[in-house]
């Protein structure tokens, strides 16, 4: 994956954009990919080039693909790309247009609950196979330590958090599954608002988060 002078660090895997490319991942992991590609250039266009090689395969059999099919695929990563929705071009905001639809087209629309601390969180309605969320976690305030029993990808939308890993900022992607054990704590001066997507319910090790997980769907 080639560097760009961009302030997102941390990316989608390659495994991820093709899944997503595939169209095999369930919704709530789509819409995560969806809305970090709308604001990454780099994962937009390996995303685009990931497509373009799969529809180039799918027609293979009808019509043949030059050798040059390919490379002017990987070509599209040396090229900028903008938003665009409706033919004009979307400024970025905390809430980009992929995920828009899911929350009535306006942050002042969501419906956000407290989870404790502090902390709230607003289900988003996606199908089977993984579950998405919004988080506010107030600066400063640190989110429950736990582990994970499947996959959870973690899209910051504004502010911060940091845990053992690393820093994540607008745009970063953090990708945690069963390996991974952190306490993400906010970073001060600005409430972190995140999109996060698991696919099976997180490891808490206090009492109360565990009591309490069934209750908020976590």
């Amino acid at each position: 994956m080639k560097n760009r002078a961009s302030p997102i660090k941390h990316h989608l895997s390659d495994q991820l954009l093709m899944a997503y490319a595939a169209g095999s991942l369930p919704e709530a992991f789509s819409l995560v990919v969806a809305t970090h590609v709308s604001l990454c250039d780099e994962c937009r266009a390996l995303a685009e080039a990931y497509e373009a090689v799969g529809g180039a395969v799918l027609e293979a059999e009808t019509a043949p693909m030059s050798d040059a099919s390919l490379e002017a695929c990987m070509a599209r990563l040396d090229k900028p790309t903008t938003s665009v929705v409706n033919g004009k071009a979307h400024p970025r905001s905390v809430i980009p247009s992929p995920l828009a639809h899911y929350i009535g087209g306006d942050p002042k629309a969501i419906r956000w609950k407290p989870i404790g601390m502090g902390v709230r969180q607003a289900i988003l309605p996606t199908g089977k196979g993984a579950s998405a969320r919004l988080l506010c976690i107030p600066a400063g305030q640190a989110v429950p330590d736990h582990g994970h029993r499947g996959l959870e990808l973690t899209l910051v939308l504004q502010g911060a958090f940091r845990d053992d890993k690393d820093r994540f900022g607008p745009g970063d992607v953090e990708i945690a599954d069963e390996a991974d054990q952190h306490k993400p704590v906010a970073e001060a001066g600005c409430d972190c608002v995140c999109l996060a997507a698991t696919d099976a319910p997180l490891r808490f090790r206090g009492i109360m988060p565990r009591l309490l997980q069934p209750i908020f769907r976590i």
